[in-house]
């Protein structure tokens, strides 16, 4: 994946910062952010390849931001995690989808760490 760019965004750091180092493994270039507007701001500026993001934070909901993805046309490839309610980030992938993403996979917390290597070394 050299050359691909990751954008994450995670109010818990620990879990970004290990997102981040195994991207980073795989080539990535990484950027880490825990607020919404430094990543609305990081999607036009960085222009990833991927997106990984929590859905349960406590300033923003990750449906605005599945929708703020759709809403600037952006192409990159779209994980949604989350520690809470498997149906939420179901409902999250699908409307992500629903939104025009092209591609959204959901991903329940802790994650392990063959299925996040798996999901950053797709195509």
């Amino acid at each position: 994946m050299t050359g691909s760019r990751l954008l994450i965004i995670d109010d818990e750091p620990d879990i970004a910062r290990f997102v981040g180092q195994v991207a980073e493994g795989l080539g990535y270039e990484v950027s880490v952010t825990t607020d919404a507007e430094a990543f609305k701001q990081q999607v036009e500026a960085f222009a990833p390849d991927v997106v990984i993001m929590d859905i349960v934070m406590p300033e923003v909901d990750g449906i605005e931001l599945v929708k703020f993805l759709a809403e600037t046309g952006s192409s990159a490839r779209v994980l949604v995690m989350s520690g809470y309610a498997e149906r939420y980030l179901n409902n999250t992938k699908t409307l992500g989808e629903a939104f025009g993403l092209k591609s959204v996979t959901a991903m329940a917390k802790p994650i392990e760490l063959p299925k996040l290597e798996a999901f950053l070394s797709a195509p």
